[in-house]
């Protein structure tokens, strides 16, 4: 666990280190930072259903299915801002990034079945939401200019804050059972 802990870290490291090199997340405009946080969402939905379609763990189900339901109501409320905005999300660096980044994850995990599955799931979870809330809290809200825009935002941040303590508990659960096992 703790190396795939030490892996998760680096990858939210790497990616931010990446970004700054190319781009500085705090210099994405709203739509940029718009889109980084549809693009984060959806990717969020993917994991989810793929975790469906793998584990045979109640509790990961039930898990992914409030990602799914979270993440995806997060983004009907930012569609429905935009559109009365009248603007459409930008694409950027970061939000290509982390597309590319969650293939490559997909693909990982889609080897995977059983307990390795459902950790590797877990601490995915813990991780991604812990980088990306990390992102959320520390950059881009404190950049977003418009008002409505910020408070969809703070309002996700709590949610999502939740979900990553929700998969922290489950990953250090599924860990203590596959010790307890061997």
């Amino acid at each position: 666990m703790l190396k795939r802990t030490l892996i998760a870290a680096l990858a939210a490291v790497t990616l931010t280190h990446t970004a700054a090199q190319a781009e500085s997340p705090a210099e994405l405009n709203d739509l940029e930072i718009a889109h980084v946080a549809y693009t984060a969402d959806n990717i969020d939905i993917r994991y989810a259903h793929l975790a469906l379609a793998i584990s045979k763990d109640p509790k990961i189900h039930d898990f992914a299915n409030t990602m799914i339901r979270d993440h995806t109501v997060v983004n009907e409320l930012a569609l429905a801002l935009l559109k009365k905005l009248k603007v459409q999300p930008q694409d950027n660096f970061l939000s290509r990034q982390l597309s590319e980044n969650a293939d490559k994850l997909v693909a990982e995990m889609s080897m995977l079945s059983g307990k390795d599955f459902d950790l590797r799931y877990a601490e995915n979870e813990h991780g991604y939401h812990k980088a990306v809330n990390d992102l959320v809290g520390k950059t881009f809200i404190p950049n977003i200019e418009n008002a409505e825009m910020k408070a969809l935002f703070q309002q996700a941040l709590a949610i999502f804050e939740a979900h990553e303590a929700h998969a922290e508990t489950m990953a250090g659960s599924l860990m203590q059972r596959q010790s307890m096992a061997q």
